[in-house]
């Protein structure tokens, strides 16, 4: 096969998976991830089965695609913010990120939903999807780490005696190179931020939060601060 032919073929792939994926989305929207059809994706975009098969073998294919593509989409939203503010402060610079990660959510709700929503029935995440789920939270973890090598870290409150081997493994894990007391924090902020925004993106705000932008913004604030920042 001629090199004309390969590029064609390769290029025909890639626009019929990004249909499938578009589908797959609007379906996801319409009906939620757990009624996510490979038969009703390839009947809506006028395939036999069987050819959306050669392209994701199962849902659970299609479904582990269209998440880490979620995931990197929220990273790529939130280092791009972050890249703009890098020679800042810390604080506006972990702040940014968190406002990225929010603006993110409220555009996406749906695949918001996917990656932080309710477990889809019967569907494990493979490894596979880790590097992108990172993203946000390897970012964070730089802007704490930059920060304690330019002022030298702020102390944190020593971790209870019950805690201490749990915290211990996470740093070992996720930043060996930061303090326990640190990681076990760091990780507690990362769950709160997406906590945060859940309750927005899910309406759990309503009559609650009105005026939701300040109180997010001084919400990643005080986290900042709770994880050292200055």
């Amino acid at each position: 096969m001629s090199n004309t032919a390969q590029g064609a073929r390769a290029r025909a792939r890639i626009e019929v998976t990004a249909a499938i994926k578009d589908e797959a989305r609007r379906q996801l929207a319409a009906e939620g991830a757990a009624k996510l059809s490979l038969r009703a994706v390839a009947r809506a975009l006028g395939m036999v089965s069987s050819a959306l098969y050669r392209y994701f073998p199962s849902r659970d294919d299609l479904l582990t695609a269209l998440i880490i593509d979620a995931y990197d989409s929220l990273g790529e939203s939130a280092e791009t913010a972050h890249a703009a503010v890098a020679d800042a402060d810390p604080v506006l610079r972990w702040v940014t990120v968190c406002e990225a990660a929010r603006g993110w959510a409220l555009a996406h709700p749906h695949e918001y939903a996917l990656i932080y929503g309710s477990p889809v029935p019967g569907y494990s995440a493979p490894d596979t999807t880790v590097p992108a789920a990172s993203r946000v939270g390897l970012l964070l973890i730089a802007i704490v780490r930059d920060a304690r090598l330019r002022a030298g870290g702020t102390e944190l409150p020593p971790l209870p005696d019950d805690l201490r081997a749990e915290a211990e493994r996470m740093a070992a894990d996720f930043a060996s190179d930061l303090p326990p007391e640190t990681v076990a924090v760091l990780i507690a902020s990362w769950s709160e931020l997406f906590g945060l925004i859940g309750f927005e993106v899910f309406g759990q705000f309503h009559r609650l939060v009105e005026d939701r932008e300040p109180f997010f913004r001084h919400a990643a604030t005080r986290l900042a601060h709770g994880v050292g920042l200055r």
